[in-house]
């Protein structure tokens, strides 16, 4: 569904973002002080506005309480992002997410009113982590301590094995559930056990950390012992 969102702030993480949102064909307006910031997304975003989100006359100007959404992206410009919040709480925004640098940040934007904070640099390292140490993991998001969502590509030694064989599934032996394969142009939803994964098939799992790692190591380690 198309939503109305704006974006504040167009650092790394706001420009990345409100490109993604109108990517995926959002009505996205991107708000920055920066005239540069602005012309660089002029051409990716369905507006652009170059005007201070701290001036309650700017966003009342702008229809503020229209939007869907409202995303603060700033995150060093501690008060300007706390102000911001503040104000489009107050001018009927109905959801607010808010970007924060810090704990004491994100308490401060959960008191004043945001709906949801957001701690992107410490979610990247998660993120990261997790990619280095999951082997064969392309992408990852935390769900729970220890537990969340892994993305692979099928390599050619596990290619040919059925999901049930390698483990998968509530009743597998290591209790990860596939949620979806991504094959070609094809993507199957909550495969069933006898599913037999193919080379560079996507799956995106769903499990504990160690559970992942154990499934794809011992699927390895049999494979290799049955050639």
């Amino acid at each position: 569904m198309k939503k109305q969102i704006i974006v504040i702030g167009l650092g790394r993480f706001g420009t990345s973002l409100a490109k993604a949102l109108s990517k995926a064909g959002h009505d996205v307006l991107a708000l920055d002080r920066n005239e540069k910031s602005i012309q660089n997304i002029s051409a990716q975003v369905t507006h652009v506005i170059q005007a201070d989100a701290t001036d309650e006359t700017v966003l009342k100007d702008i229809d503020i309480d229209k939007f869907d959404i409202a995303v603060v992206a700033m995150g060093t410009a501690i008060e300007s992002s706390v102000l911001s919040t503040i104000l489009l709480k107050k001018l009927g925004v109905p959801y607010v997410i808010a970007r924060a640098n810090s704990e004491l940040h994100g308490t401060i934007l959960e008191k004043i009113g945001a709906d949801t904070v957001v701690f992107p640099e410490r979610e990247m390292g998660i993120r990261v982590a997790q990619v280095v140490t999951l082997t064969n993991v392309s992408d990852y998001m935390p769900v729970a301590q220890s537990y969340g969502i892994a993305k692979l590509t099928i390599p050619d030694n596990i290619a040919g094995e059925n999901l049930e064989n390698l483990g998968c599934g509530q009743k597998g032996k290591w209790e990860v559930a596939v949620l979806l394969i991504q094959r070609e142009g094809e993507v199957i939803v909550t495969p069933g056990n006898k599913e037999v994964v193919k080379p560079n098939d996507i799956l995106i799992l769903a499990g504990e950390n160690d559970k992942i790692e154990k499934l794809l190591t011992e699927a390895r380690k049999n494979k290799g012992e049955d050639s």
